[in-house]
């Protein structure tokens, strides 16, 4: 049995596979099945540590992608793209994998065209609410499509589609120790904020909790990820600007933080402020009141919509990132901090709008079509 799975461009494309890559393996062992081959096409392998502890073979297939903007790299792409596919049908040719999944983003490009080219049974999954355009173009073809947002579904073709959830990694769902203050140096009885604005940081955001550090430091300690580059400017400026506050020792910033140690932070925090990506899903697990501020000029606008979707379910709070100021981010959070009955009840709201079995069933189909298709 052979699996190949395709996406790319970042880690909310990548780690789903990872997810539903461990669920498969589970089911195959449970099953008593052959071992399933598994591929990940893409232009990068994101992560080759976890590819390689997941048994995953990585294939390079170079894309581009389309800018809404005209650019001379537009037309260079074009050339970058087409010899991907071309790649890609040859590649897709020799391995002829049982069924291809594909998480979106311009990565997926050439290995979803091979497999259909091929005729090979294709499972697409979408994240946000508002597809991107490779996902909307799979989706008419796709054998099976599943959504995190059920939103998002609007946008296939009806009695294709399943609202899964996002697919999550074990250890994400349930944590292989329990968490500890001690992790991140953390006092025993304040207030935890955890802010984190993507893999890469977020300077926007990172500038509004800088001005109001000396305001919240006084009443929380927060955790920070600010982006591995920003990590020394911030650090030296936190400590220009908090060099006489007695609670300086509350400000906890990191370059980067591993999946595990977000999942710590996450679970340790009493409030998460955050973009509006796949965080959103690991927030809601995590069962925490949250602000989310979402990427102005997201492709599609897809975070904003992220955002204003999970905000209808009373967990979260939405701030523009157009309105992001050090006097409105200091409200936003005093709201929901000061008002014990309002976070617990943001809590509720975010544990309803979990699901934590995305990566099983789509596992399970993957496994169903792909025994179809060895027949």
């Amino acid at each position: 049995m052979k699996i190949l799975f395709t996406g790319g461009g970042s880690g909310g494309h990548f780690y789903p596979i990872i997810a539903i890559a461990e669920a498969v393996r589970s089911f195959a062992k449970e099953e008593r099945l052959i071992t399933p081959q598994l591929f990940f096409m893409a232009p990068e392998p994101y992560d080759e540590g976890l590819l390689f502890e997941n048994e995953i073979t990585f294939i390079r297939v170079s894309t581009g992608k389309l800018r809404r903007y005209a650019s001379v790299k537009n037309i260079v792409d074009i050339f970058k793209t087409g010899w991907g596919v071309l790649k890609a049908l040859v590649i897709m040719f020799r391995i002829y994998p049982d069924v291809v999944v594909g998480k979106g983003g311009f990565g997926s490009f050439p290995a979803l065209f091979a497999a259909r080219f091929w005729k090979i049974p294709t499972i697409i999954h979408e994240s946000d609410t508002v597809p991107g355009r490779v996902n909307k173009w799979g989706g008419k073809f796709a054998s099976r499509i599943a959504v995190s947002f059920a939103q998002a579904g609007a946008f296939f073709p009806q009695g294709k589609v399943a609202h899964t959830g996002n697919p999550m990694r074990r250890h994400i769902l349930v944590p292989e120790k329990t968490p500890a203050r001690s992790d991140f140096s953390l006092s025993d009885d304040t207030k935890v904020v955890f802010v984190i604005g993507g893999s890469l940081g977020s300077e926007t955001i990172n500038e509004a909790l800088l001005q109001a550090l000396p305001v919240l430091l006084n009443d929380y300690e927060i955790i920070h990820q600010t982006g591995r580059e920003n990590l020394a400017d911030m650090s030296a400026r936190a400590k220009v600007l908090l060099q006489n506050h007695p609670f300086k020792q509350r400000y906890h910033p990191f370059g980067y933080l591993s999946t595990e140690q977000v999942s710590s932070a996450g679970r340790l925090s009493d409030l998460v402020i955050s973009r509006a990506g796949s965080t959103i899903f690991e927030i809601a697990v995590w069962g925490k009141p949250s602000i989310l501020i979402p990427i102005a000029d997201s492709n599609g606008n897809h975070q904003r919509e992220n955002a204003y979707v999970y905000a209808e379910t009373g967990a979260t709070d939405v701030l523009e990132e157009s309105n992001l100021t050090v006097n409105i981010l200091r409200d936003q959070i005093q709201r929901v901090l000061g008002n014990a009955e309002r976070a617990a009840q943001m809590s509720d709201r975010a544990l309803h709008f979990a699901k934590t079995d995305a990566a099983e069933v789509i596992g399970r189909e993957i496994l169903e079509i792909a025994l179809k298709h060895e027949k």
